[in-house]
């Protein structure tokens, strides 16, 4: 293990919290900064999948989200009138390596600061330069002050200002997809304890069941991106999936208001160099990807996981970094690709679409978790 002093955590999300609680438990002297004024938790519901659980059990944090979310076990595809296609059983992709649980983002937020209770947090302060040094890194950030750490963590997201400052890479590229995703307090008929994608023409309507019995969805369309003005967002987000079943039009008749639903370009940051000097990233700064597999999250827990294990194991700095971006690099990788895959699902011919995914959904979906049941 190497000789550390402070280590800095840049960014309050998933990937932050996560890692700020692992180097903490691994008994590492690590601080959190976050540029928002107080905790928040953009987003409206989370899939943490058993390997992102895997995780939080080892942050003794899992009994808190199974508490709080509801148990995700079935992983099913229909088309745009709501007959079923493929069915999956997630607890048999996932085996003993725990459950698949439905919760959403503030609960979430809540759980994960749990593991920062004893780590220092600064929040409304935001990084505005970095200067690597032979055995250092100086920070200053944009109340004026400035700080010396022996490594710094970049969990800032897919625009991630430490990834920018460190490794000038280029901006998050779009996927060909934009995104809707709201919460409701209802339950549709007939989704129970399950991910649902209702596939269409360049279209998928997601619902996904939530804890008190809250539903998630996300509703994603293949189309040049634009702008969805907040006026106006929920008439127009009916409109453009009127032509789906009753299971999707109840969920939209549940929507009130057009600020419950968050709209966003689908974007992905390919996996490059993830580390330089005494710099690294992790979570979506480093690998930011289409949300089709719901792994986003699940690879920040990872990657917070693999770091403080590599930190503890390896003799420097420059050896932990190395071993970290050679164990997680195949990996993520894999997610990316097949989250690609899903979302062109929607751009196949009907006919070619219904006919793989009854035929070979199953085993598709089982085959693209596999990789991820052995522990990172």
């Amino acid at each position: 293990m190497p000789e550390l002093g402070k280590i800095l955590v840049v960014g309050g999300g998933i990937a932050g919290l996560t890692t700020a609680a692992a180097l903490h438990r691994s008994g590492f002297a690590a601080e959190l900064v976050e540029q928002r004024p107080t905790w928040s938790a953009p987003g409206a519901g989370f899939l943490v999948h058993a390997n992102g659980m895997r995780m939080l059990r080892a942050l003794g944090l899992d009994e808190y989200v199974v508490r709080a979310g509801t148990p995700v076990r079935r992983w099913q595809f229909y088309d745009a009138q709501g007959s079923l296609l493929s069915d999956t059983d997630l607890t048999a992709v996932w085996g003993d390596v725990g459950p698949c649980v439905g919760i959403v983002r503030p609960l979430l937020h809540s759980v994960l600061a749990k593991g920062v209770a004893d780590v220092p947090c600064r929040l409304g302060t935001a990084v505005t330069s970095l200067a690597q040094h032979d055995r250092d890194v100086t920070v200053t950030f944009a109340d004026g002050t400035s700080g010396v750490y022996d490594l710094v963590v970049g969990a800032d997201g897919i625009r991630s200002t430490v990834r920018a400052l460190t490794l000038g890479a280029s901006p998050p590229s779009y996927l060909g997809a934009m995104n809707w995703r709201s919460i409701v307090s209802v339950r549709p008929a007939g989704l129970e304890s399950a991910l649902q994608m209702h596939v269409d023409d360049r279209r998928i309507f997601g619902l996904v069941t939530m804890g008190a019995g809250h539903t998630y969805s996300f509703a994603i369309s293949i189309e040049p991106q634009f702008h969805d003005p907040v006026a106006g967002r929920l008439e127009r987000l009916r409109t453009r999936f009127a032509g789906f079943g009753p299971r999707v039009q109840e969920y939209l008749a549940a929507l009130e208001r057009d600020d419950q639903i968050i709209c966003s370009a689908m974007e992905w940051v390919p996996v490059d160099r993830v580390y330089s000097g005494k710099v690294v990233l992790v979570g979506d700064a480093a690998h930011a990807s289409s949300p089709m597999l719901g792994q986003g999250g699940c690879m920040a827990m990872e990657d917070a996981f693999v770091l403080a294990e590599e930190l503890h194991s390896r003799a420097t700095i420059e050896a932990a970094l190395a071993g970290f971006a050679k164990r997680r690099k195949p990996r993520v990788e894999w997610v990316q690709q097949q989250s690609i895959a899903v979302t062109q699902l929607q751009a196949m011919p009907i006919g070619s679409r219904t006919i793989a995914l009854r035929e070979n959904g199953d085993r598709a979906t089982h085959a693209r978790f596999a990789p991820l049941v052995a522990a990172p």
